[in-house]
């Protein structure tokens, strides 16, 4: 009846939060069937600038696959932009806007296994983000010279909030030509690698920039300044990649300092997960006019060339000041978010847990396993455990925020759990490249990391993905019996668990039943392994 109970509460509970769901929610978060019958194949996204207007006018060639006949499509594109026309071979299709999105009937058939485009001409003022990265939009600034420095950034929010396309992260485009106008004096960078610069008769210059792989849409960015350049060749797993930085003119010097972290980077993140995922597009950093962002191939900066997260360590034990947040945790994303993408929003733990857990291994191979496990440690100050990691699926709905600090928490005690480093790397590796350019689902990721560690880690996800209590070990001690079982988990929880007793290490396997374990001798000390995320509350007797 207990568990009847807590299922109808929840039952209750989720009909409520739906109802703060919109229509457009839906839109925007699931599958559609305008969305579903086509494969993305490639975009051409042109963009001319009106920096004093605060304007974009261009034009996306969309390329696709049909995978089965239909003859309506949806392309989003948020408010105040807007679409102002559609064209295939030529001829101009009817468009019908419902809010954000914008269904395109299509002329010609539509025939199973074919590839067509369509033309999408748009315009406006996009949405001015009022606290970038958080809030999504175009941050439209000055540097210290008094020259425009703009800069996009829309997780969360979408990429429609500045061009048009197929925002949903389940369909990622395999190749894509970013071209963009700017003012002559000015440079725009973008992802993948610089194939050409136009000059044009009207004082100004554009700069194509040529995506290899594929991408998802909110890794898609414009980068605007008086920038300079540097770079260097990283002799990385898969042979030499291209390191190309970006930054404004009067940072140059900084920059060439603070950027030898990127190798150092690189050097543990190729070791923990694999090769660089995108060798073909090079890897960038790129200086902007806010904190920084994961964008594919094109990592944006702004930590202004300080240690910890601007000058803060996050952990509080002194390794988050030995390295630049931003460049590791950012460049992290490489693997997991570019790499390995979510396909449903609510699954973003799969990007900020392990990205976030990533600092926890770039600790771990330049200052040692005992660094890493006191960063793991510190970070656990900053989980709040105010709602599951997990969010509501097909309504572009994340969870907590929970899913950085408690997520690589989660992830830290499978490493203690599996009592190997080497099979942990190796799962670590094997995801990026089981999952390689692919996107997924939580269910793909646990039920790989529980099939290679040979243990059936199910509810060590659910309590921590899909929860927010934190795991008790309640126990108590009669002379030399110990007596011990788990509370405050979810049902059937049964993570082991390591313990000194007396001072020696020993693992136990506790369950919601009380059981006992007899020692050799009266036990005096009991403490827990700290690498374990969970409290513990010894019973006096």
């Amino acid at each position: 009846m207990r568990h009847t109970y807590l299922l109808l509460c929840i039952l209750f509970c989720a009909s409520l939060s739906a109802q703060d769901f919109t229509r457009q929610d839906s839109l925007r978060g699931s599958i559609t069937p305008e969305r579903e019958w086509w494969d993305l194949t490639y975009y051409h996204l042109s963009i001319k600038t009106d920096i004093d207007q605060k304007f974009l006018k261009g034009t996306n060639l969309v390329q696709y696959k049909v995978l089965k006949s239909a003859q309506r499509m949806q392309i989003d594109l948020q408010s105040p932009m807007r679409i102002t026309k559609v064209t295939q071979a030529g001829k101009d299709l009817k468009v019908e806007q419902d809010g954000n999105a914008y269904f395109i009937e299509l002329g010609q058939k539509q025939t199973k296994n074919s590839v067509n485009e369509i033309l999408i001409e748009f315009e406006g003022n996009p949405v001015i983000s009022k606290n970038p990265p958080w809030s999504g939009g175009v941050t439209w600034k000055k540097d210290s010279n008094g020259l425009d420095f703009i800069a996009t950034s829309c997780q969360g929010d979408g990429a429609s909030l500045w061009w048009p396309n197929k925002d949903h992260m389940y369909d990622e485009v395999d190749s894509m030509l970013i071209s963009v106008t700017v003012p002559e004096h000015l440079m725009n960078v973008s992802n993948g690698r610089l194939k050409s610069v136009d000059q044009n008769a009207d004082k100004t210059k554009t700069y194509n920039w040529f995506v290899d792989n594929p991408i998802n849409n909110y890794g898609v960015n414009m980068n605007i300044g008086d920038y300079v350049h540097f770079s260097e060749v990283f002799d990385g797993e898969n042979g030499p990649l291209d390191c190309d930085y970006y930054v404004l003119r009067e940072n140059l010097d900084k920059a060439k300092e603070q950027f030898k972290q990127a190798s150092l980077m690189l050097k543990a993140f190729e070791h923990w997960f694999g090769p660089y995922p995108f060798y073909e597009d090079s890897y960038k950093l790129v200086e902007v006019p806010y904190l920084g962002m994961e964008h594919q191939s094109s990592v944006t900066y702004g930590n202004k060339y300080a240690n910890g997260y601007l000058g803060r360590d996050v952990s509080g034990s002194g390794w988050g000041l030995k390295f630049d947040f931003i460049i590791i945790h950012e460049s992290g994303h490489e693997w997991f978010a570019n790499n390995i993408t979510y396909k449903d929003m609510a699954d973003m733990w799969v990007h900020e847990g392990f990205t976030s857990y990533s600092e926890n291994l770039y600790v771990d191979y330049h200052f040692g396993k005992e660094a890493s496990q006191d960063y793991a440690v510190g970070i656990r100050k900053n989980i709040v455990n105010d709602r599951p990691i997990i969010g509501t699926y097909g309504v572009n709905a994340s969870g907590s925020s929970d899913m950085y600090y408690k997520g690589a928490n989660m992830l830290h005690n499978i490493r203690t759990i599996i009592e190997n480093d080497e099979k942990w790397r190796g799962i670590l590796r094997g995801l990026n490249k089981e999952f390689y350019h692919q996107t997924v689902t939580t269910a793909q990721i646990e039920n790989y990391i529980s099939k290679k560690a040979g243990i059936n880690l199910s509810k060590v996800f659910d309590q921590y993905l899909r929860d927010t209590m934190i795991p008790e070990f309640e126990y108590s001690i009669e002379g030399s019996k110990l007596t011990y079982q788990w509370k405050k988990v979810v049902y059937g929880f049964d993570m082991p668990l390591d313990i000194m007793v007396n001072g020696k290490k020993v693992r136990i396997k506790p369950s919601t039943k009380a059981q006992t374990k007899k020692f050799d001798s009266t036990i005096q000390t009991v403490e827990v392994d700290r690498n374990y995320y969970v409290t513990n509350k010894e019973i006096k007797k």
